[in-house]
């Protein structure tokens, strides 16, 4: 089995729609840091799992410098973030979403995934 994993930074903004009062309800920005884990049983016809500039393109090219409650079709956060981008990627089977120092959401295709890398 191939890995690989892919860190990026991404500035964005977004506001959460919650059941209690919170600040978190206004518009807000941080600047997330993503990592992306990817694997394949065989690499690709061009000797990889998959392209990181792909990886880039795919998610800090469409969320970058964005409001992600105009970007995304749902409540915007990290650990619904974390989902949508595993979504966007075949290869993709872990991805962390760090919104500011301390807090992270990590979301795992399966269980087993969690513990590898």
């Amino acid at each position: 089995m191939y890995y690989v994993t892919k860190r990026m930074e991404i500035a964005g903004s977004h506001r959460l729609n919650l059941s209690y009062e919170s600040r978190c309800e206004n518009l807000h920005g941080h600047n997330w840091i993503v990592t992306v884990y990817c694997r394949a049983r065989e690499l690709n016809q061009d000797g990889m799992v998959v392209d990181f500039k792909h990886l880039k393109d795919k998610v800090h090219g469409y969320l970058d410098h964005g409001n992600f409650n105009d970007l995304l079709p749902f409540n915007p956060t990290a650990e619904n973030i974390a989902r949508w981008i595993a979504d966007q990627i075949p290869e993709c089977y872990k991805v962390s979403v760090q919104e500011s120092e301390g807090n992270v959401a990590i979301y795992c295709k399966d269980d087993d995934d969690c513990g590898v890398i």
